[in-house]
């Protein structure tokens, strides 16, 4: 600009001039606040609902999502299952039984953990767990597992399919198996999450490591009409895979042990905050509460700051489109330059901020 106004005779104070008046309105302030100023008030929003975003880039791969995949126990339902047929389990195998359990995090394990936390248990040594699976360790009798059917070695056995609720399998050291069944409850406003969600365009899958029957009754209550049961890690990472390789972008909602492979090789994740601690921390998401409403504001609130950085960008270049070349043409006085840098950078972070005041008038509705 400076040389531009040599050349065509203006004086060198003039030229100067014209050449700090582009200097100053050309500075991004605006374009720089573009998208930490939305990912800011996003952030204070979502915090406001009780989610945590524990990634940078969460908020802008969430709003790329288009498929939704969740994992059942302690996700749709509130992972405090409750024992049905304690009484018909004789004490010593009960006894066992509380003590595998004690030592893992999983939904059920804890919930028999918890059904008689003053019961004398034997001591258990070399205990492992696999994810998926259950565990097993060793006692005075032998080597004891807890677990799913086939973990436990079930083969056929007829009251195998007759509870259509969540259950574990406790195999005793001389090979006989024992089924603990539970009886587990949605979270109060599952169904209306996930109506929501269909409504606003994903598809929604169920993929659990539970059996059929409990998988099924749980999809046909919610309206899920894809589900897959007796999922083990290895297979929910191979349907992830199979979907990103249909051009899908995977929410993963889940919480246990072995949901955590998942929630990593997902494109986006969210935990329960009574999550397994591996989950939570590979999980890009976290939100707290008994319901699953948090999920539905997440999905908008990434949805709206999408928007709202692009809406920014146009406003930053669209202000740069306008003002430079009235500059450079020396129609504007470095004074005045200052004001309409400052002005673009003030309407950049007050459109932002459209994004708390929707979510105020919100909570006052």
């Amino acid at each position: 600009t400076m040389i531009l106004w040599f050349w065509l005779g203006a004086h060198w104070e003039t030229a100067l001039t014209h050449a700090i008046a582009v200097l100053i309105i050309t500075c991004p302030c605006a374009l720089g606040l573009a998208v930490p100023v939305v990912q800011v008030v996003a952030t204070g929003r979502l915090i406001g609902q009780g989610v945590f975003v524990k990634s940078a880039d969460a908020l802008e791969r969430l709003a790329q999502a288009d498929t939704i995949v969740f994992d059942k126990t302690g996700t749709l339902t509130l992972g405090r299952p409750q024992l049905v047929n304690g009484a018909e389990i004789a004490p010593g195998d009960f006894a066992h039984a509380v003590a595998l359990a004690r030592l893992s995090r999983h939904p059920l394990a804890r919930a028999l953990a918890e059904a008689d936390i003053s019961i004398a248990t034997p001591k258990a040594t070399d205990a492992t767990e696999v994810p998926g699976m259950g565990l097993e360790a060793r006692f005075e009798s032998g080597t004891v597992r807890l677990g799913n059917a086939d973990f436990a070695g079930v083969r056929d056995r007829a009251d195998k399919a007759q509870h259509a609720g969540p259950e574990l399998w406790l195999r005793r050291a001389s090979g006989e198996t024992i089924c603990l069944r539970f009886a587990d409850t949605m979270r109060p406003d599952a169904r209306e999450t996930i109506e929501a969600l269909q409504q606003r365009g994903f598809a929604v899958e169920l993929l659990s490591g539970d059996r059929e029957p409990a998988v099924r009754a749980a999809a046909e209550t919610l309206g899920i009409a894809e589900w897959r049961a007796a999922a083990r890690p290895a297979e929910k990472i191979a349907r992830l895979e199979e979907l990103e390789r249909e051009g899908r972008k995977v929410l993963m909602v889940g919480d246990g042990l072995n949901d955590a492979p998942a929630l990593r090789a997902a494109h986006v994740s969210i935990s329960p905050a009574d999550a397994a601690d591996v989950s939570q921390t590979v999980a890009d998401f976290i939100f707290q509460g008994a319901r699953l409403a948090p999920l539905v504001e997440t999905v908008d609130v990434a949805m709206k700051s999408r928007r709202l950085v692009f809406q920014n960008f146009g406003l930053a270049l669209a202000y740069n489109a306008v003002a430079v070349p009235l500059a450079v043409a020396g129609f504007v006085t470095p004074l005045i330059a200052a004001i309409a840098m400052s002005s673009s950078s003030i309407t950049v972070i007050a459109n932002a901020m459209r994004l708390s005041r929707r979510n105020a008038a919100a909570a006052s509705r």
